[in-house]
């Protein structure tokens, strides 16, 4: 039972640091944009008329994806306890 109690956790966690340093990257991305406003007046057949802001990720995925975290964790867990023992 520890051990799955640790690879949830370490799921928990793995999946809280990937959702941070995606944010950050964003952020940072955003903060650094410069439009070249000049040169887009030669390419203005190419721009887009539809904006979409995200896009929708079925609710299983994330299921599947800490389920598959903790299972790797798990191994993980239990490899490294079978080295030190």
């Amino acid at each position: 039972m520890k051990v799955v109690l640790q690879a949830i956790i370490g799921s928990i966690s793995i999946h809280v640091i990937y959702v941070v340093v995606m944010m950050l990257v964003g952020y940072i991305k955003t903060k650094n944009y410069k439009p070249d406003i000049e040169s887009a007046w030669d390419t203005v057949a190419t721009l887009q008329n539809e904006v979409e802001f995200g896009s929708v990720t079925p609710p299983y995925f994330y299921v599947l994806s800490f389920l598959g975290v903790s299972v790797i964790c798990g191994i993980v867990i239990l490899s490294y306890e079978k080295l030190m023992n």
